[in-house]
This record gives C-alpha cells, sequence and structure tokens, in this order.
C-alpha cells in the first residue's frame, strides 16, 4: 500500500510551492500526485524533485475526468496521507460587467471542484492523515467588485471548518489557509477586468511563506491558518467591527485611489 499525496494546482502559484516544500520535509511518503491542466509546467515542476511524482493532467470541472480520477484511487491501492487543493482563480471587476461564464466558473473551481475532490479522496485517507483546503482572507467579509470570489472563499472556510469537526474522530484533520495576497500568477487573471486595493498589495506575502505557515497549521491540527502579521490583524477587525464599518473603509480606500 503506497503513501502518497495529492496537490491540485500543482502546476504554479501556491499548489508548485506545496509541491517543492513537501518533496524537502516529508520522509515517509512513497509518491506525490499532482494535478493541473498543464503538462508542460507539471513536468517543469517534477523534474527537480526527489520525490517519486504522478502527473495527472485533467480539467477539476470535468465531471468524466473526475470519474476517471476515482477509477485511479480505486486501482492503485494507495492510502492519501495529505490532500491539498489549492487549484482555484478569482476575477475583480463590478458583477454586472463581469461574464456569467466566467463567475460560474469560480463557483465550479473553487466550490464545487474542491468538494467532489474532497468527497472522492477521503475514502483513500487514513488516522492520521490531512486535508488543506485554500480559502482566503477574502472569506473574512464581502468583497465588493470581488463578489463572487469572496463568496467562493467562504464557502471553503465554513465547508472545511465544519468537516473538520466531522473528521477528528477518525483523527483525519482538515485545515482552512486564508492568506492575503500572495506574490503568484493569480493577479496575471484576476486584474484582466479590474485592480485590487493598492493598500491591500502592501500586505503581500511570498508563496513560500503562505505554504509554509499552512503546513505548519495543519502538523498542528488547526482548522485555520491565517498567513502573515496583516491578515491576522484583518481576521481580528472583522471580529470586532461591523461589517458595514469595514465596507464603507474598503469603499473610501477605492475612492481614495481613484
Amino acid at each position: 500500500m503506497k503513501n502518497i499525496i495529492i496537490i491540485t494546482g500543482a502546476s504554479s502559484g501556491i499548489g508548485q510551492e506545496f509541491a517543492l516544500q513537501i518533496d524537502t520535509a516529508f520522509s515517509n511518503i512513497d509518491e506525490i500526485w499532482m494535478i493541473a491542466r498543464r503538462e508542460d509546467r507539471l513536468l517543469e515542476v517534477a523534474r527537480v524533485m526527489e520525490h517519486n511524482t504522478r502527473l495527472i493532467m485533467m480539467d477539476l470541472t470535468d465531471e468524466y475526468a473526475m470519474d476517471d480520477f476515482e477509477m485511479l484511487l480505486e486501482e492503485s491501492q494507495v492510502t492519501v496521507r495529505m490532500l491539498i487543493n489549492a487549484a482555484g482563480y478569482g476575477l475583480m471587476g463590478a458583477f454586472e460587467e463581469l461574464s456569467l461564464e466566467e463567475q460560474l466558473g469560480m463557483l465550479q473551481v473553487n466550490c464545487e471542484a474542491l468538494t467532489k475532490m474532497t468527497y472522492i479522496v477521503l475514502p483513500y485517507m487514513a488516522r492520521g492523515s490531512r486535508i488543506i483546503q485554500m480559502a482566503s482572507s477574502a472569506a473574512f467579509v464581502p468583497q465588493p467588485d470581488f463578489a463572487v470570489y469572496a463568496a467562493t472563499k467562504s464557502y471553503v472556510l465554513s465547508f472545511s471548518r465544519a468537516l473538520n469537526r466531522e473528521l477528528s474522530c477518525y483523527g483525519i484533520y482538515v485545515t482552512a489557509v486564508c492568506p492575503g495576497p500572495v506574490n503568484t500568477e493569480f493577479f496575471s487573471v484576476a486584474e484582466q477586468y479590474g485592480t485590487t486595493l493598492a493598500v491591500k498589495k502592501l500586505t503581500m506575502i511570498s508563496a513560500g511563506k503562505c505554504v509554509s505557515e499552512a503546513l505548519k497549521a495543519s502538523y498542528k491540527k488547526r482548522s485555520m491558518a491565517v498567513p502573515g502579521i496583516s491578515m491576522k490583524a484583518f481576521l481580528l477587525a472583522t471580529k470586532l467591527c461591523p461589517q458595514e464599518a469595514i465596507l464603507a473603509l474598503m469603499q473610501f480606500f477605492k475612492y481614495v485611489e481613484q
């Protein structure tokens, strides 16, 4: 029986960083399964890794591809020691100005695919296994001009914390990771139609720091990881201040930047 780790969105950004850090930090893993759509990018990552890797090129929103992946798990005789759902994307801009197709795509990738992957993999996990779900600090409060993305991440956070309670009796622990801006390719997609507040980008952290804090939180069986001091302060502010006040402040910063 092989012990494996599964990482979605492994070809770039945070998913890639998870693969690289896990490769150096975990010695008791037989294989790392890396999932993404871009074969060339997966190959680039796999070439510098010490662990055996299995590269799985698939679109997580493709129902048939997910069925094939479920069959692969069934046939492979594996124990999944860690599932990392790092695939996802966001788009900034006014709700009515973004295409419906692209916004529904966020729901499919960030919520539906993450949920289905978790459901498919769970039967192959054992006591001591971990699940890491990439949420966002955008989950803490509604985000005008980032409305659908923030809502998807609120779902991920809520789902993950509830699932952690459900699974803890089996010795399986779920950690939702809620970073602020991370220095990855995310913004090249997200800012196609709008831009994030400059004040938010001042809090940007590296993918390495985000992943390092996420892995530490998972090791400590924490239900949530909030990488970076700025986002920890933001979380506290969302607990102490009325959301309407925070939304008004965000609107003020947007007005000033214009």
